[in-house]
């Protein structure tokens, strides 16, 4: 396998190999399978929403295979066959409700088994969410002693959330009562957005890997009057808007440009 030829999940279990000692470095391998488009290995057709993986008994084990490319789950499999695509997190929720363990690209050189508790444990990991707060700050503050790697995830997080907010700002707060934190406020969100930009708070706090580490999500108009503080204060993030695809206009339509015969 060359440098080319690497996928992102390929890169972070190389990094994870070099390091076995290192936490960080193997949370991050959970991340990045978390946020992954997975192709899994299914005995027949799906039939709608049901969906019946190919299991494999190993070492008393019961085992799914997924993979990270379709060519690399055709190469596999030796011949066509039954497959789905999922995210990696919807896939460990899936399988810590079956409890059956995961073997990822398996027969390549980034092959890795993931046993039954620990899909459990990667789905209970992505099922945490911060506390969005209902109260508000007495006092928004610049940000301070949050570690990079923290923010370092909570952009990359941000960063895929496309139209689901325009903005967020972290800030430090203070509360009548003494209690200091640190809230993420998102600025208009979508309709419906907020338990998903809850969920990538969580997410981005849990493969952070750092236990002391918490955060409030807060959601609100851009007419409010806070936003005006947190504007002064905080570290702007900016989500990108939902790209529409380009609308093209039905062969033959436009009486000025006739359709090609080929």
């Amino acid at each position: 396998m060359t440098a080319l030829d690497r996928t992102a999940l390929d890169r972070a279990q190389a990094a994870m190999d070099a390091a076995p000692d290192d936490t960080g470095a193997r949370l991050a391998w959970f991340d990045r399978l978390s946020g992954t488009e997975m192709f899994l290995l299914l005995e027949r057709e799906a039939d709608g929403a049901r969906i019946t993986p190919r299991v494999f008994a190993v070492d008393g084990a019961d085992l799914v295979v997924a993979f990270d490319r379709e060519e690399r789950l055709a190469a596999f499999a030796g011949a066509v066959a039954p497959y789905v695509a999922l995210s990696g997190r919807v896939l460990a929720a899936m399988l810590a409700d079956a409890g059956l363990g995961l073997a990822v690209n398996l027969g390549t050189e980034a092959e890795t088994v993931l046993e039954a508790d620990a899909t459990a444990w990667l789905a209970r990991t992505l099922a945490q969410v911060p506390d969005a707060i209902e109260d508000r700050p007495d006092e928004v503050l610049s940000p301070d002693g949050l570690p990079e790697r923290l923010l370092t995830a909570l952009d990359a997080r941000l960063a895929s959330a496309q139209g689901r907010a325009v903005m967020a700002y972290l800030v430090a707060t203070r509360f009548d009562g003494g209690r200091r934190g640190h809230l993420l406020a998102f600025v208009d969100p979508a309709p419906g957005a907020e338990g998903a930009l809850a969920q990538l708070v969580g997410e981005a706090l849990s493969f952070s890997g750092l236990e002391a580490a918490s955060l409030d999500v807060g959601f609100f108009r851009a007419a409010d009057p806070i936003c005006a503080r947190l504007a002064r204060v905080g570290l702007r993030f900016d989500l990108p808007e939902v790209v529409a695809p380009p609308v093209r206009p039905a062969p033959g339509s436009d009486p000025d440009t006739p359709p090609r015969l080929r």
